[in-house]
């Protein structure tokens, strides 16, 4: 007789309870303890796969999906990444709608993933019928037997993250979780995560983390969106636009702006120091928690969760190729020098 084999029956299995990892040579210095949650340990590389997979099975549940339909979705790369990864192990067709802004590295895993990608231009108006947006609804319009996935506002997308990463944060932490700072750009991931853990824990602060040239910062204060703050900027993945209902902003507690070249250097320098390598996102959202220390935010018992979303694999072309690097302006300041001298120092104390 012969064992069952101890194998997972397909990728999807392998999506969630990923780990926390704690920050050392990063926070040096610094009050208090930091663990990143790292999501580029699920089989898509981001934490996108949980709202894939979990919104895809209740439009399964609920009789929305019917075998050979077609999922279509806007993203700026992730989502469609994770949504072509379930829809493939599925069987089902995928069609997605992506910012010009994302990586190529991004846009070529989409068609390896099988998935029809159609690059809309990112500077346009939400309502110009070449956004993303509209692109992705037209798309839904026309082709029989599809739906929409429509992150943005889909109570869902929070429903994943509620079901999923605020309980796995709350375990791993013993409870103790001071702090969570996320990025912000659907919402899904703060909203959700923010949702459980202060009904374990009302105290606990979440801090959502905005880019210049979104409005997602000025709304949570003023509750107005504010069409002046809306400018171009390259960090993807986080910020918007428009305000998605998928944020839930009474479950945050403030938000940090951080800026695109500042992100770049940190995200790079997490990868130089701690070992992970992670992308822009997970750069901005550990920029944010730099800028939260020198503010003297946190204290000697804070202990602060970082979330990083995904995988440096997806920015090669962009803040780990110095070719881009330099033609942003992003090696104009001494910031990259400085690490590098760092770096060099210590090695020299070592010896």
């Amino acid at each position: 007789m012969n064992d069952p084999v101890n194998a997972y029956q397909n990728v999807l299995e392998l999506i969630g309870n990923t780990p926390l990892i704690k920050l050392n040579r990063m926070v040096g210095g610094f009050k208090g303890d930091y663990y990143a949650k790292f999501e580029a340990f699920n089989p898509g590389h981001s934490n996108k796969d949980r709202i894939a997979h979990y919104i895809i099975e209740e439009a399964e549940r609920s009789g929305l999906l019917k075998p050979g339909a077609t999922i279509i979705e806007t993203t700026s790369g992730n989502t469609g990444f994770s949504l072509a990864m379930v829809s493939m192990i599925k069987g089902y067709n995928c069609i997605l709608a992506v910012s010009s802004k994302s990586s190529k590295d991004k846009i070529n895993m989409l068609s390896a993933m099988g998935a029809q990608v159609h690059v809309c231009p990112a500077n346009v108006a939400v309502d110009d019928p070449r956004s993303y947006y509209e692109v992705a609804k037209r798309l839904h319009s026309e082709i029989k037997e599809s739906i929409y996935i429509n992150q943005y506002f889909n109570e869902l997308n929070v429903e994943a993250h509620y079901r999923s990463t605020g309980p796995e944060i709350w375990e791993q932490t013993k409870g103790q979780i001071t702090h969570l700072v996320a990025s912000s750009g659907t919402g899904g991931t703060i909203s959700g995560s923010a949702k459980f853990l202060k009904e374990q824990n009302p105290d606990i602060q979440i801090v959502g983390v905005d880019a210049y040239g979104s409005v997602l910062k000025k709304y949570h204060e003023t509750q107005e969106l504010d069409p002046k703050e809306i400018y171009p900027y390259r960090i993807e993945g986080l910020g918007k636009n428009l305000i998605p209902t998928a944020t839930h902003f009474e479950c945050i507690d403030n938000f940090v702006k951080v800026t695109d070249e500042e992100s770049a250097h940190t995200a790079r320098e997490v990868t130089r120091k701690e070992g992970m390598f992670v992308g822009y996102t997970s750069g901005a959202a550990m920029q944010a928690v730099k800028q939260l220390v020198e503010e003297d935010y946190f204290d000697k018992y804070s202990k602060v969760v970082i979330m990083f979303p995904d995988h440096g694999s997806r920015y090669m072309s962009k803040i780990y190729s110095e070719t881009w690097m330099e033609e942003q302006g992003f090696f104009d300041s001494d910031h990259e020098t400085q690490q590098q001298i760092e770096y060099v120092n210590e090695l020299t104390t070592k010896k």
